[in-house]
């Protein structure tokens, strides 16, 4: 898109005309007139609610470039590849370009030939920057992930401090600053520190009604995991986070051994194999990435059907903003945890232990508890997480686990007050385990080198079971009636469990569910992905897969889900109608509508010839086009490699899957191959023996029959 032809159309024409969509959703239309009048805004907008077109749009009507501030490369790079998809002039600054890159990217700046350049906090607070910028006419300073300013948060970042020299700097020209995730104090930081006092807020709500939250308790964290992923998210992209480097490469490699295509990312690796794999995450269709909170600010990849919580995020921020990362584009996503007591116990000794001043452990501590609060939530955890934020609920939401299998409670006064005893009397000195074994009569040697199994709350709590008395434990501490040793991890009592202690009050427990079990908490597959034709709906991805491939784009930048779906479901037969499928502009159907269009109305020929398409054979080629190899398939479903390639001949012949996918083959060896099945087509009752041996055994069988269906298109 040329600037100067540009400038002068309406924002409303451009959102149809460049971006494919039809009106503005929310607040959009207002922030972005506000920005096109000259006037600054601060918006705090869910993930997936369209931030980006509130300062794009802007920078696009506006004279001069948009220049706008990035905390990451990758996000950067994302987003300039989206836009020149669109035929939008874009370009970004930063560390991966050598010098003669940046020399042509200032010479476009100053020929005013860009739409919108994208610039790290640290590159544009340097003095040669923004002499620079004084050079050339901005349309408007954007701050993404404005929240890291703000260093109570938990993506601060110091070079966001510095931003507020715009104002100083560039005094008339309008600012916006936009964050997913702000609690009232973030939010007065970054109007403070940003200066931007004068200019109007934007709340566009925090619900993203589209992922469902589920907290489950924690019983080997790995298999539950695993048991979610096979159930619901096979050949699904999703990001599963823990605490630890130690644990994010463990948890990588097991998953890795039980089929799923999984790779880790935390700061300990090279930058090299981090880039590899986060790159990998962003071009494939069905990439697990294991991970520590670094991963993941900024990645703009919409198609994430799952975030997985190994471990405790440490505050309600940081659940949101990593669960956030889930279901962009308005898909059903899970965001799921499992929690247990030793998360409790670490976060608190961590805290506890941590260099901090007083005020911040305080702050931080306030945040670990409502974070734990939302876990033992009985209620509809959406309203929490919400009334966290500031915002009401009218009503429970229906889909969170709590919504969905209601939970109970129990009268745990007399429990509460054997935990509390037990501790008392074996002087405050030990941990979680062995006060249940003290609970549970457990005769050992340790026990009676103490003298404990002489102590009165010995065996007194053989009621309940290890999970029981855990589950007991947990929610005393996380009530604030225990306290841990940050040292030592040994339990004491807080002054607050006196009255319980003495039976002045009582309390209730949650009560943990046994196992997931109830059928409608459970979502299929079916769910996830909103499409009534398998066959199409493969074909096309396998088309958008070869199109970005080609690229070196991810998938999404062509076309994402929520585009796709609609061609499933409009099936549109000429331009006009592919022009009406959301998501596609007028540079999208030069480039992409004869692609899309010979691929619909291929398949539909080849249904009318074979309606046949086994259960077993759609569930491979769903696999494959997810991006599992025909090994990984293998091992996954329990069976042979051959059978595997034979279910994938039968895709490759109705056009669901691209046989050069399969195959990796050259040119010259898949026209050698034909030629000897063609040579060969009157063999009898085993067709490709023949070509086998003919090919001196140098391709399997597999391979051969891929090829042969392929002949049969």
């Amino acid at each position: 898109m040329q600037q100067s032809q540009n400038k002068e159309t309406s924002a409303l024409a451009i959102l149809q005309t460049v971006f494919g969509y039809e009106e503005f959703r929310g607040q959009q239309a207002e922030i972005i007139e506000q920005l096109i009048i000259g006037n600054s805004a601060v918006v705090l907008m869910p993930t997936g609610g369209g931030k980006s077109l509130c300062y794009q749009i802007p920078a696009m009507v506006r004279d001069g470039v948009g220049i706008v501030i990035s905390p990451l490369i990758a996000l950067m790079e994302d987003q300039v590849n989206a836009l020149h998809q669109l035929g939008v002039q874009a370009a970004y600054l930063n560390s991966t370009l050598n010098y003669e890159q940046v020399q042509i990217i200032e010479q476009q700046l100053r020929r005013n030939e860009l739409d919108l350049l994208y610039v790290a906090p640290e590159r544009l607070t340097s003095e040669r920057t923004l002499q620079l910028f004084s050079q050339i006419q901005i349309a408007l300073f954007a701050i993404d992930e404005a929240h890291c300013v703000s260093q109570w948060g938990h993506d601060f970042r110091a070079d966001y401090l510095q931003l507020s020299l715009l104002a100083e700097r560039f005094p008339i020209i309008p600012r916006i600053a936009l964050t997913a995730t702000a609690d009232q104090r973030t939010r007065e930081e970054i109007i403070t520190r940003l200066s931007l006092t004068e200019s109007k807020l934007f709340i566009g709500g925090f619900d993203r009604p589209n992922i469902r939250y589920r907290i489950v308790e924690k019983n080997n964290a790995r298999q539950q995991l695993l048991a979610l992923i096979k159930a619901e998210h096979m050949g699904d992209a999703g990001i599963v986070y823990c605490l630890s480097r130690k644990k994010v490469e463990s948890t990588a490699k097991w998953l890795q051994e039980k089929g799923v295509d999984a790779y880790p990312y935390h700061a300990g690796l090279s930058h090299q194999l981090r880039k590899e794999h986060q790159h990998k995450f962003l071009m494939s269709e069905g990439v697990v990435i294991v991970a520590t909170v670094a991963f993941g600010m900024g990645i703009d990849k919409p198609n994430v059907r799952f975030v997985a919580h190994l471990d405790l995020p440490k505050s309600i921020e940081g659940y949101y903003q990593e669960t956030g990362r889930a279901g962009r584009d308005g898909e059903p996503a899970n965001a799921w945890m499992a929690y247990g007591l030793q998360d409790v116990i670490m976060l608190r000794q961590m805290l506890q232990g941590s260099d901090a001043d007083e005020t911040h452990k305080r702050v931080e501590l306030h945040k670990l508890d409502a974070m734990l609060g939302l876990c033992e939530q009985v209620s509809c955890r959406r309203e929490v997480l919400l009334s966290y934020f500031g915002e009401t609920q009218a009503e429970s939401c229906g889909n969170c686990d709590t919504c969905l299998e209601p939970v109970e409670t129990w009268d745990g006064t007399i429990a509460a007050q054997q935990a509390l005893s037990c501790i008392y009397r074996t002087e405050q000195r030990f941990g979680v385990n062995y006060l249940m074994e003290v609970l549970l009569g457990k005769d050992t040697d340790r026990m009676r080198s103490f003298g404990h199994d002489k102590q009165s709350t010995f065996g007194i709590g053989k009621e309940l079971t290890e999970t029981q008395w855990r589950s007991v434990f947990r929610q005393l501490v996380v009530k604030g009636l225990v306290d841990v040793d940050f040292e030592y991890g040994a339990l004491k009592l807080n002054p607050s469990c006196r009255p319980l202690l003495r039976g002045e009050t009582q309390i209730r427990f949650r009560k943990e569910l046994a196992k997931a079990k109830s059928k409608k908490t459970k979502v299929k597959r079916g769910d996830f992905v909103k499409h009534s034709d398998n066959v199409l709906w493969d074909a096309l991805r396998a088309k958008r897969r070869e199109l970005a491939d080609a690229q070196d784009v991810p998938p999404y930048v062509i076309f994402n889900d929520a585009s796709l779906t609609e061609m499933v479901e409009t099936v549109p037969k000429n331009e006009q109608q592919f022009a009406q499928i959301s998501g596609v502009g007028e540079r999208k159907l030069e480039l992409y509508a004869d692609d899309f269009l010979s691929v619909i109305n291929s398949i539909h020929i080849s249904q009318e010839k074979n309606s046949e398409f086994t259960e077993t054979v759609d569930e491979t080629v769903i696999l494959f086009n997810a991006g599992f190899s025909v090994q990984k398939i293998a091992v996954q479903r329990e069976l042979k490699d051959t059978t595997i390639y034979g279910h994938l001949a039968q895709g490759i012949a109705q056009g669901r899957v691209n046989l050069k996918d399969v195959v990796e083959l050259s040119e010259q060896e898949i026209s050698t191959i034909q030629d000897e099945v063609l040579s060969l087509a009157a063999a009898p009752e085993d067709p490709l023996k023949p070509v086998y041996d003919a090919l001196n055994a140098a391709y399997d069988y597999g391979i051969i029959r891929c090829v042969k269906a392929g002949m049969e298109l």
